[in-house]
């Protein structure tokens, strides 16, 4: 059975939507970072979204681990014309959109970007991928909080609202192994 051990990227320390846009993440805690490494297996394989935070924090995080090529299939949510925009500029924009694209996650998508179900089909098509390709193994994917979430909502067989509820740390690890419905551990900060 294979087990997946969701890390969210380092913080980016932006104050808008980040979804697509190539944000850097800021690794400069060491201590937060080796805590995490000491946390997770050591014969995990680690996978990455292919931006930039995602790379840099698996890059921290490999090794003496086996680094698979980074995947676009892990991407956060693509937020189309949001991103990039302060969350409260959005609202005013589009209050309507903006307060069920939270309150009702699913399928309302910003423009030009997707919805909560499209992004959770995108995801799941790369962690089948990946498993077919890996199992059994435990598999450090190193991706974004929507990301993340939406695999919650697989294992637990929950909505995209009560997925979302969930708190998804920078630098936290959440352990999931979906062929049994487990949910080990959900934004555990070591």
């Amino acid at each position: 059975m294979t087990t997946w051990h969701w890390v969210r990227h380092g913080p980016t320390h932006q104050k808008t939507f980040t979804g697509w846009r190539d944000v850097p993440a800021d690794l400069t805690d060491a201590g937060a970072v080796a805590r995490l490494s000491a946390a997770l297996p050591d014969e995990a394989l680690i996978v990455s979204s292919d931006l930039g935070r995602c790379v840099s924090t698996a890059d921290a995080l490999a090794a003496g681990r086996t680094r698979l090529p980074h995947d676009p299939g892990l991407r956060e949510f693509h937020f189309g014309a949001w991103d990039g925009v302060h969350f409260t500029k959005v609202s005013e924009q589009d209050d309507a959109l903006s307060r069920a694209y939270w309150e009702a996650p699913g399928d309302h998508a910003p423009p030009g970007g997707e919805s909560w179900s499209a992004a959770a089909v995108r995801v799941a098509a790369a962690v089948r991928r990946i498993e077919a390709a890996h199992r059994p193994a435990h598999i450090i994917v190193v991706a974004h909080f929507g990301v993340i979430l939406t695999q919650v909502q697989a294992t637990l067989g929950v909505t995209p609202t009560q997925a979302i509820a969930h708190r998804i740390d920078p630098l936290s690890v959440t352990t999931l192994r979906p062929g049994n419905g487990v949910v080990e551990r959900i934004n555990h900060l070591p």
